[in-house]
Order: structure tokens, then sequence, then C-alpha cells
């Protein structure tokens, strides 16, 4: 959406009066941040590298600026740029007029991106010593281009002072009391409103739908036949800590993956590789929920306090370093989601039998072999040799089949042998109905294999199972022969 005030909505050089338009990068130009971009792709390149940030940090802003931008490794060709930020710019020149890029980003990565776009005139950032923002900036457009000789296209209050300086002012998604501050200057006033709301953009980040992945904590109570207010209540503080664990570790996922994200043909549509969220918001929200789920944790004992620890460990090795590691990385997703079944255990207090572990740890090593075969059949059927920021080539995919194919005949093999155990003719009083598991899941791990090599899988075989008409029926019999067995 455009608003204007006091002039058409689309500025020009004639319009204004001033002949040099200089637009602002970080939330102007890109809704991003290249500061908080620079940050997460070094800390993707290098786990040590917020260390050495924090010592660059004592030479001052522009100097952390610099020293990240080179340690980063960020495509400009992918970053999210606003198009009707790029349509004034063009518009401006056709006109006649003169662009400037002029940004508190470093120097070196603000001339990549004027190189890419090969709209702008000059550029100018941050030298490594004196960050280019604020009142700094507007001295120095000042100086440059001489007081009311420039419009500028900003987004910040920090922009405020540099507008106080300009000829005129064009606010790029900046907040209703910017706007009004901006407006009251007594210049030529246009804003440009084109950002989604970040609320939305929030929810989609946090995946609510991946919480379903937190139910396996009640799976002890279940097997353990253990349903009682109490102990239900227990299960569902542990589903909650790891919930919120769970976001938190999907937002610093989104931003470690930044560059990968935006090189996928359905990833780049995720909030922060899109720009619908911005990148510094997600630095303090991905703590802020995870520090909030081990809050939780508090009450339910230093047990599972601990478990939640090692999650949030494992996941962030994971995020870093271990998704690039073959047979390693499926070795890990299997054992974070039998992680929860074990949470789920030391929250309520009832002990995991060695059955319940064996089959969970075959069963969603196949699930995690599932993920990397649709992902290579996805590469396969694009004609791509690789799947970026894997450690797997496309040659790989018949063995990665079968690993799915293998580990998930395991699991219904270990469901089996435990049918006919003691515990199940304890537990249950028709126990040969349970038999009917023993099929439904055959029958199920061989069909999403099936379908995962036809290229018809979601990223997620989670994701898929929930959204899937036959999955959720082979979930629903399942629970049928259960209760029977119970009941019957």
């Amino acid at each position: 959406m455009t608003e204007a005030i006091a002039q058409p909505p689309s500025a020009t050089a004639t319009d204004t009066g001033a002949p040099v338009l200089v637009v602002d990068l970080d939330g102007t130009l890109v809704r991003s941040d290249m500061l908080h971009e620079s940050f997460w792709s070094a800390f993707g390149r290098d786990w040590r590298s917020p260390f050495s940030a924090f010592r660059a940090l004592f030479g001052g802003r522009a100097a952390l600026k610099r020293h990240l931008a080179r340690a980063a490794e960020i495509d400009v060709a992918t970053l999210p740029y606003d198009p009707a930020v790029i349509e004034q710019i063009e518009g401006w020149r056709n006109a006649g007029g003169h662009a400037a890029l002029v940004t508190a980003a470093d120097q070196g990565l603000a001339e990549k991106i004027a190189a890419h776009l090969g709209i702008f005139d000059e550029v100018h950032g941050s030298d490594g010593s004196v960050n280019l923002k604020g009142a700094t900036k507007a001295a120095f457009l000042k100086d440059r281009f001489g007081e009311g000789g420039f419009a500028y296209m900003g987004d910040s209050p920090a922009d405020l002072a540099v507008w106080e300086r300009s000829g005129a002012v064009i606010t790029v998604n900046a907040s209703a009391s910017t706007r009004q501050k901006a407006g009251s200057l007594g210049k030529p006033v246009e804003h440009l409103l084109t950002a989604p709301s970040p609320w939305k953009a929030l929810l989609r980040a946090m995946r609510p739908h991946q919480w379903l992945k937190n139910i396996l904590v009640f799976i002890p109570i279940l097997a353990a036949h253990r349903v009682d207010p109490a102990t239900l209540g227990l299960g569902l503080l542990g589903f909650a800590a790891f919930s919120l664990v769970a976001s938190g570790v999907y937002l610093m996922n989104d931003l470690l993956d930044l560059g990968p994200d935006r090189a996928h043909p359905r990833k780049r549509e995720r909030p922060f590789a899109s720009g619908s969220l911005a990148v510094a918001h997600g630095t303090w929200l991905a703590p802020a929920f995870i520090l909030a789920g081990l809050g939780l944790s508090l009450p339910l004992g230093w047990t599972f306090l601990t478990l939640m620890v090692c999650y949030f460990i494992l996941t962030t090795a994971y995020s870093l370093h271990l998704k690039r590691r073959i047979v390693i990385d499926i070795c890990v997703l299997a054992g974070l989601y039998t992680l929860r079944i074990i949470a789920g255990g030391a929250a309520t207090g009832i002990p995991i039998s060695v059955w319940l572990f064996a089959f969970s740890v075959f069963f969603f090593l196949a699930l995690a072999a599932v993920k990397r075969q649709a992902e290579l059949t996805d590469q396969a059927q694009r004609g791509k040799l690789s799947v970026a920021g894997r450690g797997y080539h496309v040659s790989d995919l018949p063995i990665i089949s079968m690993i799915a194919l293998g580990a998930g005949f395991v699991s219904v093999l270990v469901l089996a042998l435990y049918l006919d155990t003691p515990d199940v003719r304890h537990l249950y009083r028709q126990p040969n109905i349970l038999w009917g598991i023993f099929a439904v899941q055959l029958y199920w791990i061989t069909r999403i294999v099936l379908i995962t090599h036809r290229g018809e899988m979601h990223d997620d075989p989670i994701v898929f199972a929930v959204k899937d008409r036959i999955s959720r029926l082979c979930l629903l019999m399942a629970c049928g022969f259960i209760l029977a067995g119970v009941l019957l």
C-alpha cells in the first residue's frame, strides 16, 4: 500500500525539487538488517564467531559490522528486496535524478548489493571506524549534497535526524509514531507501507503445527495406562515446555539457514527468508522462547530440565554442524524424537521400557531417512546433484531409501516381538487384537517410502502424515485396535 501526503504517490526528482534520492538499506531497500544477517551467517559457518564478534565490539559498532561482514557469506542476489522501493528508485533515475545508497551497513556489503541491483550512482556505508547512522549520516549527507539538497528514503526513528536535513521525506514501513514525527517536519512526505503483518509471520515462524511432535511426551502415559488428571497435568506442562523451546529452536534454525532457504523453491517463503518477519526480531525472540521453555521445565524436576537442555544443545549442534554430516544427521533427528518420549517419562515419573525405546529409535530413524529421501528426490527432479546445506548427493538416494524402509521394518519387528511379551498380556484384556496395529504400521511405512520415491512427500513426513487422509485413517485404526484390546 502507498500512502501519499502533500505530493503524488510516486516521488520523482521533479516532484521534490531535490536532484538526489538517498536510500537507506536495512528495513528500507531490504526487508532485513544486514548486521543481524551477517551475525547469523557467520555463526552458521563457525560456532566460535560470536566470541570473536564480542571482541570486535570493543572497537565500536562499525568495527563489529566490518568483522561480521567479512566473516559472513551472504548471497546478495537472494536478499528480500522491497519491489516498491526499487520501483521508486528506478522512477527517480528515469526522471533524470541521481540515486545514492547510504547505509549504516558495512561499505563492502553495500557495494555488493549496489553492484547486483545496478540502480545506484554512488554508495556509502560504515567503514569500520565510523558508523554511518542517525546524526552522523545526516551530517555526512548535508556536507555532500547540501541542506535540503536530497530526498531521503528510510524507515527507523534514527532516520528522523536525516529527514530534518533533507528536502523531502519518504518513509518505508515505518512505525506510526515515526510517520507522525516525519510528517510534522513540514516537508513533502510519502509513506510506503508494503510489509505484511509481523504477527501472522511470527505465528508461521513459530510453527505451531510442529508442536504435534511434542505429543510424544504423552506416549509413556498412554503406554503405561496411567491416564489420571495429575499425570496428564505433568504431561501437559512438559508439552508446553517442549513447544516453547522447539519454537525458539525453529526460529534459530531459520536464522541460521537464511541462505539455503532463499535458494529453495518452497523454503524461500519462510518468514525470515522472505523478509515478512525481521531478522532482528528473531535475534531476541529465539532466546526468549528457549528461556521461557526452560523456565517451565523447572517444576518438572532436574531430570526433565537436563533433558530439555540436552535437547537444546543437540538441536543447536545439528543446526550448526551435524546436519551436514551424512548418517549422523538422521541419527540425531531420530534421537530428538526419542528424547521427547524419554522426557515424557521423566516429567511423569513413568519408566521407559526397552521395547518402547527400541521401537522409537527405529521408527523415527525411518522418518528421518524419509525426510532426507524427500529432499533428494526433489533435487533429482529439478536436475540438481546435491542438497544445499546437507552432505548428501542425489546418487545417495537408493541407499537413503533402503535405510528408510529397513529402519521402518525393524520398528515393525520390534512391535511384533513386544506383542508376545507378558507386559502386553498384563495391560490388555485382548492382546491378540493388537496385531492389527502390526498390519497397519507395516502398510503405512511401506506406503510413505513409496510416496516419497514418487516425489509426493512434504519436506517433513510428520506434516505430511497430519494432512494425508490415509495416514489419519491408519492412526484412527491403530487407536481403535488399542481401545479394543483394553476394553473388550
